[in-house]
């Protein structure tokens, strides 16, 4: 199975229709051999799924698209917010904040801490999954949050010259700091305050 492709789309062949439950095997599987931090192979993939090589080829166009894949299990893309939503009550809650707990949107996804490590850790060791998983995955989960800004924009509550993107990462960035960089836990109400603090920072020089 070639990496070549960093595997944004899942190629079928036409006419076989796509069986769910053996996508779920072998994602089940992926995980399993991600969870127990051995390396990700076809090999142990076919084995833990018990489906055959032909049938992971057929689903997955690369190793890369299928780890990629199983990273994103059981997370999903929020629901576009609706008009007028406060935009800063709308920040605090797409970081997980307004329940002064965990931190970062990461911590609502189902995640162990655990995985969450073990996600970081394949990433940062592989651009080409990193990249994967940022196109056909995280990209996606950031479009409602954005909108929203954008339309603060539209309606003069937020600065005309404001970069949407920039704003969403330095956000993303500060709780990915205390998690990656300090060790501290997604759970910590200590680490959920120095959040909400640095939203506060980011958010007076975001209005208009």
């Amino acid at each position: 199975m070639s990496d070549v492709d960093g595997g944004v789309v899942v190629r079928r062949r036409p006419g076989r229709p796509r069986d769910e439950d053996m996508d779920r095997q072998i994602l089940e599987a992926t995980l399993a051999v991600i969870d127990s931090g051995a390396e990700v192979t076809v090999s142990r993939v076919v084995a833990g799924s018990g489906v055959s090589r032909a049938a992971l080829y057929r689903r997955w166009p690369s190793l890369t698209a299928l780890i990629a894949a199983a990273l994103d299990v059981g997370r999903t893309v929020p629901p576009e917010y609706p008009e007028g939503v406060d935009l800063r009550e709308a920040l605090v809650d797409g970081f997980g904040l307004s329940g002064g707990g965990a931190t970062v949107s990461v911590a609502a996804s189902g995640y162990s801490e655990e995985r969450f490590r073990q996600r970081i850790r394949l990433v940062m060791s592989d651009r080409a999954l990193q990249k994967a998983y940022w196109q056909s995955h995280v990209s996606r989960r950031r479009v409602p949050l954005l909108n929203a800004l954008r339309a603060g924009i539209a309606r003069g509550e937020l600065r005309a010259d404001l970069d949407v993107e920039a704003c969403f990462d330095a956000i993303a960035g500060a709780a990915y700091y205390q998690i990656v960089v300090r060790g501290d836990r997604m759970d910590d109400p200590a680490v959920a305050a120095r959040m909400r603090s640095a939203v506060e920072v980011m958010w007076r020089g975001m209005v208009a």
